[in-house]
């Protein structure tokens, strides 16, 4: 079958096999551990990684197989949060969650922007500026799940600061993600910055015409076929060929394209349950593990310093202050009362799985150096288990739990 491999490679080439039902095993194991004392199971993917990786055991390594099986379940996950999205729920809170996410999304740039030119910089150049600008944006979008789970606890979700906070951060999302795309396509110094513009421009000009052409299509085709598996395979074929599209053509992340093939088809409500129901099932069987174990795998805490653990003190610091004085800030100039402004700010703390697909793809672009990378998750981990504790924190004067 494989005429140029040795029998020694032969046995070698399954291994992938074995690294998969490791991942698999660990971080159902870990996730359902960390579950049961009220944490993401994201933490305990993490953690999976780590334990597996050159940092604990050093039983797996990063291979070509785990690096393309972690872009599948980026990718996924990307498509789920644009499905996801609610664009009704943006129309209702309008100006007011723009504003504290456009807040929301340059304050925390600045701040752990800002910090790590302060570590790590020599000197202000176009490089050091590209590496804080992809830092900063790691901690640009907020775990909209996290803040829902908890006010949904407390019986706050369907009050003006809930609606508000949960359209604040889908926006803070979207703002993120094309940011992260200009920074992808300047990345290129070869490039002139008007020409990577222009095609930023280009592509959402054909994302519009696409989409409207795809939507008409997907509405036509749930009259008949509205819960049949082709829909959700036609569904994810677009999704794919839209991150294709989007890094071949147009420079742009391929997250991006994947996350707006999702917001292509939110408002089609047969597409957006069932499709969902079955690329959840998919993104969560094999690769979304994958992408999670591979973040803690290539968190190698042995290189951990005195200097990487001050970094990483102050990087918490920035990232919970910066979105509870931006997305503060901004809820005060809308008027709202001080008490509300500081449960929105609260509310953004909480970074999730999008601060770490931001983070894989500042490594891939070379802008992100892998030995800060267990800062960066520690940071991430921090703000997810801080957020339900400052938010209700932030509710303690309140008697009610009723929605106001």
């Amino acid at each position: 079958m494989f005429p140029n491999l040795t029998k020694e490679d032969y046995k070698m080439s399954y291994t992938f096999l074995f690294s998969l039902a490791l991942i698999l095993l660990f971080t159902k194991l870990f996730g359902l551990m960390t579950a049961k004392v009220h944490l993401p199971q994201v933490v305990g993917a993490l953690i999976a990684g780590i334990l597996l990786g050159p940092s604990v055991f050093g039983i797996l390594d990063q291979s070509d197989f785990l690096t393309k099986t972690a872009e599948i379940g980026v990718i996924m996950l990307m498509f789920l949060a644009g499905i996801d999205t609610d664009l009704e729920e943006l129309k209702h809170t309008g100006l007011i969650a723009c504003l504290i996410a456009v807040m929301g999304v340059f304050v925390p740039i600045l701040f752990c922007g800002g910090i790590y030119l302060i570590f790590f910089s020599k000197g202000i150049n176009y490089l050091s500026l590209m590496k804080a600008a992809f830092v900063g944006v790691v901690f640009a979008a907020t775990s909209v799940s996290i803040t829902v789970e908890t006010l949904n606890e407390m019986g706050k979700l369907k009050t003006k600061v809930g609606t508000t906070l949960l359209s604040a951060a889908i926006i803070d999302d979207i703002i993120g993600i094309v940011v992260l795309s200009i920074l992808t396509g300047i990345g290129d110094t070869s490039v002139k910055p008007v020409l990577v513009l222009g095609k930023i421009l280009l592509f959402f000009a054909f994302t519009l015409v696409v989409g409207y052409i795809v939507y008409r299509i997907f509405k036509k085709i749930t009259v008949e076929h509205s819960h049949t598996r082709r829909l959700s395979v036609w569904a994810l074929a677009f999704c794919f060929l839209m991150a294709f599209i989007a890094e071949r053509f147009f420079g742009v992340a391929d997250i991006t394209g994947a996350y707006f093939a999702g917001v292509i088809l939110c408002n089609l409500t047969d597409v957006r349950q069932y499709v969902a129901k079955k690329v959840t099932a998919a993104s969560y069987l094999i690769f979304s593990p994958v992408f999670f174990a591979s973040i803690g795998l290539k968190t190698n805490v042995s290189s951990f310093n005195m200097k990487i653990l001050l970094f990483t003190v102050f990087l918490i610091l920035g990232a919970v202050l910066s979105k509870v004085i931006g997305c503060g800030f901004a809820a005060r100039v809308c008027r709202m009362k001080s008490s509300d402004s500081i449960k929105i700010g609260v509310g953004m703390v909480a970074r999730g799985e999008v601060a770490l697909m931001v983070a894989q793809k500042g490594i891939t672009a070379g802008y992100i150096d892998e030995a800060i990378l267990p800062a960066i998750v520690i940071c991430v981990v921090f703000a997810a288990l801080v957020t339900p504790v400052l938010l209700k924190l932030s509710y303690r004067n309140e008697q009610s739990l009723q929605p106001e």
